[in-house]
């Protein structure tokens, strides 16, 4: 199986839509996944997200799968911080960052949450919600997925490609928890999502055991060709 996990095309918050380029973008990433020949899409509940697969069900004859879990809005809830004012994404904050990267923070691996300097927030809480319903949904998919072992069993193996339209901040929580890559190691480095950019995960099954690999990241390559980006 391949995952085609893509960010919404170039948005308008309030309210929730795309713009004018942004109907552009997801034109050009409805021609790219034709030519990938996608099986299935799913998308956040968000207007956004629907609004960006809504091109690509068209030219594929698909209905879009409205995904709740996926909305910005729950993640934005425990993984948004408000800091001297200002509101944003807990890994956009200098002093946030260094507290993901302490030496004692990351000897803690997957609990790295639990250390004492995090009990005021809400990270534990909101990536335990999110990585459970992840795993509900790829179990769906076919591929059990082991935490402990941080591998997959294939309980259907099959090529099917699944394209799955969400959001930047949901996305850093959704790649970190299918690869099982601790949150704040993944979300502390220099890795951004551009819009209707695709990052592909390779799910291949080997004697019944599936280790997800990252084919590549935030792909904008049918933007290009369009002449979208120079």
């Amino acid at each position: 199986m391949l995952l085609y996990y893509i960010r919404h095309a170039e948005p308008i918050y309030n309210p929730d839509s795309i713009t004018e380029f942004g109907k552009i973008q997801a034109a050009s990433l409805a021609k790219r996944l034709a030519e990938e020949t996608i099986d299935e899409v799913y998308a956040s509940s968000c207007g956004r997200a629907l609004m960006t697969a809504e091109p690509t069900c068209k030219l594929l004859n698909k209905k879009c799968i409205p995904l709740g879990f996926a909305r910005e809005d729950k993640v934005w809830a425990d993984m948004s911080l408000e800091i001297d004012g200002r509101y944003n994404w807990c890994f956009e904050f200098r002093n946030i960052v260094n507290m993901f990267k302490d030496p004692e923070v990351l000897k803690l691996g997957d609990n790295w949450y639990d250390h004492e300097m995090f009990k005021d927030y809400n990270f534990k809480q909101g990536l335990q919600r999110i990585d459970q319903e992840i795993d509900i949904f790829l179990e769906k998919l076919g591929y059990v997925h082991d935490r402990k072992k941080k591998e997959y069993v294939v309980k259907n193996a099959n090529d099917k490609k699944i394209a799955f339209v969400a959001h930047s901040g949901f996305g850093m929580a959704f790649v970190s928890s299918v690869l099982d890559i601790p949150y704040n190691v993944f979300s502390s480095t220099h890795l951004q999502m551009g819009t209707t950019h695709i990052t592909i995960i390779e799910f291949k099954d080997i004697d019944g055991i599936c280790i997800p690999r990252m084919k590549c990241y935030s792909d904008g390559s049918h933007l290009y060709k369009d002449g979208l980006i120079k």
